[in-house]
């Protein structure tokens, strides 16, 4: 695709048309009313990307009503970051989009920053968007094939996951972890981008490009795959906006909202990108979006490498960035400030600030209320998936059970995150 907008599909002359056996259960409601029977789908299963727990109440093989049932995973993280420091948090975003820590370590940092008044030099920007960008890909990837297999195209799960093991071999070499990574530090990066990265990083954008492609060959005119995606699961723009839905979600059901460009931050307006944007609103709708957003994601990194600044990665204040670790074991003076800084944190200014953060799942948005200090007042996350589920007693009423796991895989939560 090369416009702002994915193309319409044309669905199969034979595909399941829900809205139109809504209509009819509705029609014939009086008649075909009986006992109904309450299904517990989950906390377990499988096709629910997580613990979550579903209270289906059906009429034979049609939803009346559903109720999902959250709170399996909840850490209290909010108030666990009450309790600590800014710079020890920051593990604990990794485990909130599992998915995508990178991004999550990015989206709090800005937050903190954006508290201070602090802007990190060219180059530091520019790895916060490469890591945000590989994170989208991986996250990505691990939605498209989970909501594949979810519906029967097992191959295509094994084909994201491979590429998901490239960039978990980059982020190792690039933090030293593979999954939950805490790279970022308050006023900058752990360290700057190892030598050769940059020529590996390449040579994954080439290969998953070419990938990319072979998945949308094995799904986009896949007709079980359309039958069970087309017409299923439709999001209207109106219901979009009125449930607070973010992220590929809401640009699916014809919404054109990407903070990278309407609240631009770290100089993505430098970057030349689309936001895809697709009008039907359904779960197939929802896959196109996420194909297209890692190709635009390639895009983006490709133009950080062709014009990645030289200098610092990290801000320069002795006062609250840790100095360097070779320094530190060598120099009385580098120790004592990096004791100060570790104990003491930043000294942050009174004050309130919310940043929101265009992560995979949508609007990551960090309110932090600071009396001074090197611990916050109040934190509250505003977690996308959260606010996406929020949809699923009114989108999942009137489908069959058949269609759940369709529509869970499409919406591409992440409980860890939900919960909080």
């Amino acid at each position: 695709m090369t416009d702002s907008k994915t193309t319409a599909y044309e669905a199969p002359d034979n595909a399941t048309k829900t809205a139109a056996a809504v209509a009819d259960y509705h029609a014939e409601a009086d008649d075909m009313m009986g006992e109904k029977m309450v299904l517990n789908m989950g906390p377990s299963h499988p096709a629910t990307h997580g613990v979550l727990r579903l209270i289906l109440e059906l009429d034979g093989e049609i939803i009346t009503k559903a109720t999902p049932d959250v709170g399996f995973l909840h850490r209290g993280d909010e108030k666990i970051a009450e309790n600590m420091t800014y710079n020890q948090f920051v593990p604990y975003t990794d485990r909130l989009d599992y998915l995508a820590p990178l991004a999550n370590n990015v989206a709090y940092a800005c937050a903190v920053e954006k508290l201070m008044g602090w802007e990190l030099p060219p180059r530091g920007q520019a790895v916060r968007v490469l890591a945000c960008e590989l994170a989208r890909i991986s996250a990505h990837m691990l939605g498209v094939g989970v909501c594949a297999m979810d519906v029967g195209a097992m191959t295509v799960f094994l084909y994201t996951f491979n590429e998901r093991e490239k960039i978990y071999n980059l982020c190792e070499q690039l933090t030293g972890a593979r999954f939950t990574t805490s790279y970022t530090r308050i006023g900058g990066q752990l360290r700057d981008l190892p030598e050769g990265f940059e020529g590996r990083v390449r040579t994954f954008l080439d290969e998953c490009d070419e990938q990319i492609n072979e998945i949308a060959t094995l799904l986009d005119k896949n007709k079980i795959f359309m039958k069970r995606m087309c017409d299923v699961g439709v999001i209207s723009k109106e219901d979009a906006i009125s449930y607070g839905i973010t992220g590929p979600n809401l640009r699916a059901s014809g919404v054109e909202r990407d903070l990278r460009k309407d609240s631009p931050y770290l100089s993505y307006e430098k970057y030349d990108f689309d936001v895809p944007v697709a009008e039907e609103g359904d779960c197939y709708a929802r896959y196109q979006i996420r194909m297209e957003e890692m190709r635009q994601s390639i895009r983006i990194i490709r133009q950080v490498l062709d014009n990645l600044p030289e200098g610092p990665v990290n801000i320069i204040d002795p006062k609250s960035v840790l100095p360097n670790k070779e320094k530190v074991l060598m120099s009385m003076e580098e120790l004592i400030h990096h004791f100060i800084v570790t104990t003491q944190c930043i000294d942050a200014p009174e004050g309130e600030v919310y940043f929101g953060h265009e992560n995979p799942k949508g609007e990551l948005g960090f309110y932090i209320h600071s009396k001074g200090g090197g611990v916050p007042h109040r934190l509250k996350i505003r977690s996308p998936s959260f606010v996406n589920l929020s949809i699923c007693s009114e989108l999942l009423k009137g489908t069959m059970v058949s269609d759940v796991p369709a529509i869970l895989g499409s919406l591409d939560f992440v409980m860890g995150e939900c919960d909080r």
